[in-house]
C-alpha cells in the first residue's frame, strides 16, 4: 500500500477505502489514512480524514468508535473553524445527529449526558441557522427509547411539523422513522402508507429501503399480507446481507423466518453471521439480535427440536435449547442495562415481548430451500391419544362407518379399535369377535402396503372362522396382488389370484356372497395384470393387454347397474373405467384414455370421493396437453389439487403445482405461475426432494419471477436453485438458463461484476452445445456486464470473442453490435479515438457487405438497413464525444464535421425506412440540428427542428400534438416534439458564423 505524499492521494484513498466492505478491515484503512493525513500537516485534510473515520465506524459494528473523532472535531471547530470548508461545516452538524443516536444505543452513556447533548445539538443548530427538525427527530428517538410515550408524541408532532432543511434526514430515513413508530403504537396500515415511497424506489439512501423492508415484515404479516411480506424479505436480505452495520435490520428479517414456519431459513442466517452474536460495538443491536435468536430456538425447542444442533457463538457446539438460555441471560443481562440507565422496565419489557412471539403463519413458503431441522436424540412422538371418553362399542362403529365409506381416516380408526381392545382386555382383540378382528387385520394390511401380504392372509382366515367366505376370498386376492406389487413375479400372482378368482364365481352364482366380495377378487385379479402392463418394457404383445382389457371388462359387466348406494362398488366402477383409459393410452388411442380418465374422476366425485380422482385428473392432465387441449389440461390440475386435499402426498402436490405453473406460464399468466411454482418448490422440500424436484422448481420460479420484473426476489430463488441444480440430474440446459436469468436479475440490480459472471459461466457451459447461438449471445452479455463493472479490457476481449461467433453464425446483427461495443469501450482508452473510428468504420462496412447479399430477402434487407442507420448515429455520436477531449480547435470543428456526416447518413437511411423508424429519424435529425449549432449553422439548425415537427405533424395530427400524441410511444412524441421546439428556438437566437 503506497504512501500518503499529498492531499489528492489522500482523497482518492479514502474514496476507495468507502468503497470497500463494512468491517474491521475498512475501519483499519481509516485509522492509517488518519494517520497520513496528520502528516501532511493540512488542517482540512486531517478534518476530512476524521469525517472519514466517522462515517466508517457509523457504518459498522463498531460505533462505540465515533465519539472520539467526533469530540476531536468539535475541537477543532471551536478553535478554528476557518479550518473547515462548506462540505465539512455542514458535515460537522451532520453528524451531531450520529452522536446523539450513538449515545442512546450505548447503555454506559448515563441518560443526562445524552439529554445535555440534546441541548447542545439544538443549541449549536440554532447558532448555524438550522431548523429545528432534526432536533425534535433526535428527541423523539430518546422518549421512545426510554417508552415515555406522551413526549414521543409531542417531539413527533413537533418533528413532522419543523421545516425539512439541509440537516434533516432524507426522506428515506424520515420516512422510516416516521412508519417505525406507528408500527410500534399498532398502527400497521399507516406504517405501510408512509413507507409507500420508499418501497416503490421514490426515496433511497445508502440505509434504504433496506430497514424499510426490514421494519416492514412483522406489519405485513400481521395485516395478512403474505405475498408482500415474502417478497420483502426475499428483497431485504439481499441488501442486507452484505453490511455489517445492519445487525437490527438482519434481525427483523431472523424474527420473520420464526413467526412463519420458516425455522429452518432462520438458522442459515445466524450461521451467516457468527460475529453477531459477540459483537460489542453497538450494544441496541446486539440485543434486538439476541431476542429474535432466543424467539427462534424457543420455536424450535417447542417443536420437540431442542436437542437439534444450530449456529451459535464460536468456540462450541450448541444445541437449540441451550442457545436459547444462553442469549436469553444475554439479553436480559444487557436489556437491564439499558433500564438501569433509562429508570424504566420499558426495554426488558420490549425484549421480553419479542421473544414471547407466536408464529403469525403456521407456514409461509419462501421459494428458497431450506430442510426443515431434524431433531437430534428426540423422543419419538406418542400415538395420538383416542378421543377422550370414547368406548370400544362406539370406535367400532366409527371404524365401520369409515371404511364402508372410503374414508383415508378408516386404517387409523380400525387401529385405535386395536388399541382400545387391547386396553380393555389386556391381551389384543380380546373384547372383539372374529369379523371385528377380520377387518382390523385387513386395514393393518393395507397400511402395510406392499409388505401386507401375509396380514391380508390373516384377515382372510379370520374372515373364514366369521363364516364370510365371500371376504375371506376378497382378503387373498388383495394378498395375491400385494406380493406382485412387493415385486414378485406377476406369473405367480396370478396363480395365487386363481383359485380365489374360481371360487368367488362359483360362490356368487350360488347366492353364496355378494356383488362387492365377487368384485373385490375380480378388482385385485384385474391390478395383477395391469401390473403386467405396468412392467412391460418397449411395445407389449397383445395378449397382454387383452387379457388385462378383458379382466377389467369382466368386473365392470359385475358392478355396472348392480352399485346402488354402495360406494364401495361405485369406487371399482370408477377404477375399471380408468383402468380401461390406461390401456387405450398404451395401445396408443389417448383421446379415448383421455375421456375415460374423465369420466373415472367424475364417478369418484360423484360418489363423494374425490381423494381418489385425483390420480386420474392428473392423467388426464397430462393427456389433454399432449393432445393441445390446454383449457382441459388446466382445469384437470385444478380439480386434482382441490380433490387431492390434505390426503395428498407431499411430492404429488409439488407434482401438480409444478404443471399448473407450467400450463397458466405458457399463456402468459406469470403472477399465477409463480404462485404455483413457489408451492411446488414448498412441497418438494416437504418431500425430501428439495435438491431434485425443488432445485427444478426454483428453477421455473425464479424464471416466472424475471419474467415479472421482481429480480431481487428473482435472483434468491435462482441463487438457491443453483445450489442443487447439476447437469447430470436436471441437464446442463437447466443450469444454463438458470446462471442466465441470474445474470439478468443481477444485471438490473447494478451488481455488474457478479452479473459478468454467471454469464460467462453459463457461456462456458454452452460453449460445448453444437448451436452456438446461445454461447455468442451469453458472451456478448458478459461482455455488456464487464463493460458496466468498470473491466474495459475484460469487455473488449468478450465482445471481440462474441463477434468471432457472430460471424461464424452469420449473424450480422450480432456482429455489428459487438464492434460498436467495442468501439465505445477503445475511446475510454488511452489515444483509443483512432482505434474507437475504426471499429465503428467496420461496423458500417459489415452493413453494406450483408445488404449487397440480402436484396432478395426483402424483411431482411429491412432489418439491415436500420441497422446500418443506427450504426451510423452511433458513429456521429462517437465522433461528436472524441471531439469534446480534444483541445485543437481545428480538429473538434474536424471531428464534427465528420460527426455530422455520420448524423446525415443516419437521417437518410431512416427516411428510407418511411414511418417505420420515424423515432430513429427523428433523433439522428436532432442531433444532427445540434451538431450544427456547434458549428455555428442556425438556418440548417432550424431547418432540421422543423423536418421533426412536420415529420410528426404528418404522423400524428397538428403540431401542437393535440390528436393521438404519444399513444403508444412512452411519450417519445411530447418529448421529440420539445426537443424539436428548444432547437428551434437556440437556433433563432444563434447568430450565423459559417460564412455562407
Amino acid at each position: 500500500m503506497s504512501e500518503i505524499r499529498d492531499f489528492d492521494a489522500l482523497r482518492r484513498a479514502m474514496a476507495e477505502n468507502g468503497e470497500r466492505p463494512e468491517g474491521p478491515a475498512r475501519n483499519a484503512r481509516a485509522e492509517q489514512l488518519l494517520a497520513e493525513a496528520e502528516r501532511l500537516n493540512i488542517p482540512l485534510a486531517v478534518i476530512e480524514a476524521l469525517g472519514h473515520q466517522l462515517k466508517v465506524y457509523n457504518y459498522s459494528s463498531e460505533k462505540d468508535k465515533m465519539f472520539v473523532p467526533f469530540a476531536r472535531l468539535l475541537r477543532l471547530w471551536d478553535e478554528r473553524p476557518g479550518d473547515f470548508d462548506d462540505y465539512e461545516t455542514h458535515s460537522l452538524h451532520w453528524v451531531f445527529k450520529w452522536m446523539s443516536a450513538g449515545m442512546l444505543d450505548q447503555p454506559h452513556v448515563p441518560l443526562a449526558s445524552v439529554e445535555k447533548w440534546l441541548g447542545e445539538m439544538e443549541h449549536r443548530y440554532r447558532l448555524a441557522g438550522h431548523s429545528e427538525r432534526a432536533v425534535r427527530s433526535a428527541e423523539f428517538s430518546v422518549a421512545a427509547h426510554v417508552g415515555d410515550v406522551p413526549r414521543a408524541e409531542r417531539a413527533f408532532a413537533a418533528w413532522l411539523a419543523a421545516d425539512r432543511d439541509a440537516m434533516a434526514d432524507c426522506h428515506a430515513c424520515e420516512l422510516h422513522g416516521q412508519g417505525w413508530w406507528q408500527a410500534e403504537r399498532g398502527r400497521d396500515e399507516e406504517a405501510l402508507r408512509l413507507w409507500a415511497p420508499v418501497l416503490e424506489g421514490e426515496y433511497a439512501c445508502a440505509h434504504e429501503p433496506h430497514t424499510v423492508l426490514a421494519s416492514s415484515l412483522v406489519p405485513l404479516l400481521r395485516l395478512g399480507r403474505l405475498e408482500e411480506a415474502r417478497a420483502h424479505h426475499l428483497r431485504g436480505f439481499r441488501l442486507v446481507r452484505p453490511m455489517e452495520s445492519m445487525r437490527g435490520a438482519y434481525a427483523d428479517h431472523v424474527e420473520f423466518c420464526a413467526l412463519t414456519g420458516n425455522e429452518a431459513r432462520g438458522l442459515e442466517l445466524l450461521a451467516e453471521r457468527p460475529a453477531y452474536f459477540t459483537d460489542d460495538g453497538h450494544p441496541r443491536s446486539k440485543l434486538e439480535f439476541l431476542s429474535v435468536v432466543v424467539l427462534l430456538t424457543e420455536r424450535l425447542s417447542g417443536l420437540g427440536l431442542g436437542g437439534q444442533r444450530v449456529p451459535g457463538p464460536a468456540g462450541r457446539e450448541w444445541t437449540a435449547g441451550e442457545l436459547a438460555a444462553h442469549a436469553r441471560a444475554e439479553a436480559l443481562a444487557l436489556a437491564a442495562r439499558f433500564d438501569e440507565r433509562n429508570g424504566t422496565e420499558y426495554v426488558s419489557d420490549r425484549a421480553r415481548a419479542r421473544m414471547a412471539q407466536r408464529p403469525l403463519v403456521e407456514r409461509l413458503p419462501l421459494g428458497v430451500r431450506a430442510v426443515r431441522p431434524a431433531a437430534v436424540g428426540a423422543p419419538v412422538p406418542a400415538v395420538a391419544a383416542e378421543p377422550a371418553g370414547s368406548e370400544l362399542p362406539d370406535l367400532l362403529a366409527e371404524a365401520r362407518r369409515l371404511s364402508d365409506t372410503l374414508r383415508p381416516q378408516a386404517v387409523e380408526a380400525w387401529a385405535a379399535v386395536a388399541r382400545a381392545a387391547e386396553g380393555a382386555q389386556g391381551a389384543a382383540g380380546g373384547a372383539l369377535d372374529a369379523r371385528d378382528r377380520a377387518e382390523i387385520a385387513e386395514h393393518e394390511a393395507i397400511a402395510l402396503g406392499p409388505q401386507g401380504a401375509e396380514t391380508f392372509e390373516r384377515a382372510a382366515e379370520l374372515y373364514a372362522e366369521a363364516d364370510d367366505p365371500g371376504e375371506s376370498l376378497a382378503a387373498r386376492a388383495r394378498g395375491a396382488y400385494v406380493r406382485a406389487l412387493a415385486g414378485e413375479d406377476v406369473g405367480k400372482a396370478l396363480a395365487a389370484v386363481a383359485g380365489p378368482y374360481d371360487d368367488v364365481l362359483a360362490l356368487y352364482a350360488e347366492g353364496g356372497t355378494q356383488v362387492r366380495q365377487a368384485a373385490g377378487v375380480l378388482m385385485a385379479r384385474a391390478r395383477i395384470l395391469m401390473r403386467r402392463v405396468h412392467e412391460a418394457d418397449g411395445p407389449m404383445a397383445e395378449t397382454v393387454l387383452g387379457e388385462a382389457e378383458a379382466a377389467v371388462r369382466e368386473l365392470l359387466a359385475l358392478v355396472e347397474g348392480r352399485t346402488g348406494d354402495d360406494v364401495r362398488l361405485t369406487a371399482r366402477l370408477a377404477e375399471g373405467h380408468a383402468m380401461l383409459g390406461e390401456l387405450a393410452t398404451h395401445s396408443g388411442d389417448v383421446e379415448a384414455g383421455a375421456q375415460l380418465f374423465a369420466r373415472a374422476a367424475a364417478e369418484f366425485t360423484g360418489a363423494g370421493l374425490p381423494w381418489f380422482a385425483c390420480e386420474y385428473e392428473a392423467r388426464l392432465a397430462g393427456l389433454a396437453h399432449h393432445l393441445g387441449d390446454m383449457a382441459e389440461a388446466e382445469r384437470a390440475l385444478r380439480a386434482a389439487l382441490e380433490h387431492g386435499g390434505p390426503v395428498l402426498e407431499p411430492v404429488g402436490r409439488a407434482q401438480l403445482h409444478l404443471q399448473l405453473a407450467e400450463v397458466v406460464g405458457e399463456r402468459g399468466q406469470a403472477a399465477e405461475a409463480a404462485e404455483h411454482a413457489l408451492e411446488a418448490a414448498h412441497w418438494a422440500d416437504e418431500a425430501g426432494e428439495g435438491p431434485t424436484f425443488g432445485a427444478w422448481a426454483r428453477h421455473q420460479l425464479g424464471g416466472y419471477l424475471v419474467r415479472l420484473g421482481r429480480w431481487a426476489e428473482a435472483a434468491e430463488v435462482l441463487e438457491s436453485a443453483l445450489a442443487d441444480l447439476r447437469e447430470e440430474t436436471h441437464g446442463d440446459g437447466a443450469v444454463v438458463q438458470t446462471q442466465w436469468w441470474l445474470g439478468d436479475c443481477l444485471s438490473e440490480l447494478g451488481e455488474h461484476r457478479d452479473a459478468a459472471e454467471r454469464r460467462l459461466q453459463a457461456a462456458e457451459i454452452a460453449r460445448h452445445w453444437p448451436e452456438q447461438h446461445d454461447h455468442a449471445t451469453l458472451a456478448h452479455l458478459a461482455a455488456e456486464s464487464l463493460g458496466q463493472a468498470g473491466l474495459h479490457e475484460e469487455a473488449d476481449r468478450a465482445y471481440a470473442r462474441a463477434g468471432e461467433l457472430w460471424r461464424a453464425l452469420g449473424n450480422v446483427h450480432g456482429l455489428v453490435r459487438s464492434l460498436r461495443a467495442r468501439a465505445w469501450l477503445a475511446l475510454r482508452t488511452e489515444d483509443g479515438t483512432e482505434g474507437a473510428r475504426a471499429l465503428m468504420a467496420g461496423a458500417v462496412e459489415e452493413c453494406v457487405d450483408a445488404l449487397a447479399v440480402t436484396e432478395d430477402d426483402e424483411e431482411a434487407r429491412l432489418r439491415l438497413v436500420a441497422e446500418l442507420g443506427h450504426t451510423h448515429r452511433q458513429f456521429g455520436d462517437l465522433l461528436a464525444r472524441s471531439a469534446a477531449e480534444d483541445a485543437d480547435d481545428d480538429s473538434i470543428r474536424g471531428a464534427l464535421e465528420e460527426a455530422l456526416s455520420q448524423m446525415a447518413e443516419a437521417v437518410a437511411v431512416f427516411v428510407a425506412l418511411d414511418g417505420d423508424a420515424l423515432h430513429a429519424r427523428t433523433g439522428a435529425e436532432l442531433a444532427a440540428g445540434w451538431l450544427e449549432t456547434d458549428l455555428g449553422r442556425p438556418a440548417r439548425a432550424a431547418a432540421r427542428a422543423r423536418a421533426v415537427l412536420r415529420a410528426y405533424a404528418e404522423a400524428y395530427g397538428d403540431e401542437t400534438g393535440n390528436e393521438g400524441e404519444g399513444e403508444g410511444d412512452d411519450g417519445t412524441v411530447a418529448g421529440r416534439r420539445a426537443e424539436a421546439e428548444q432547437l428551434l428556438q437556440v437556433a433563432l437566437e444563434q447568430p450565423d458564423e459559417s460564412g455562407a
